[in-house]
C-alpha cells in the first residue's frame, strides 16, 4: 500500500474486466472486488467490493487507488482486485452507501 507510486516500476495490467449488463449502458468501472489481500491483511477484506479512485498514473504502473478498511485511498496492485462495471443506479446507490461510511 502507498500513496505515492515508486519511480521505475513496470506496469502490469494483469486486471479483469466484468461485464455484469448484457443490455444497456454501464458506466466505467469504479468498483472492485478483493481477490488477494496476502500482502494487506488489515487494510483489504478479501471478497469485499471497494470503490475505486480515476487515476491514470497509476494504472500506466500496474496498480489501482483504492479506499481501503482506513477510509483513505491508497495504492495496491491491480492484480489483487477484480474491477466489476455495475448500472448507473447500482454505481449511484453504491455511491451514496459509501459515502454514509467515511
Amino acid at each position: 500500500m502507498r500513496h505515492m507510486e515508486l519511480a521505475g516500476r513496470k506496469s502490469n495490467e494483469n486486471v479483469i474486466w466484468t461485464n455484469t449488463m448484457k443490455t444497456g449502458k454501464c458506466l466505467k468501472s469504479r468498483f472492485a472486488i478483493c481477490v488477494d489481500n496476502s500482502e494487506y491483511p488489515a487494510s483489504l477484506e478479501l471478497h469485499k467490493l471497494y470503490r475505486v479512485v480515476p487515476d491514470d498514473d497509476a494504472k500506466k504502473d500496474g496498480d489501482l487507488r483504492i479506499i481501503d478498511e482506513s477510509g483513505e485511498d491508497y495504492l495496491y496492485p491491480a492484480e489483487y482486485f477484480l474491477l466489476v462495471d455495475i448500472r448507473r443506479e447500482a454505481a449511484q446507490s453504491l455511491n451514496k452507501s459509501f459515502a454514509r461510511r467515511t
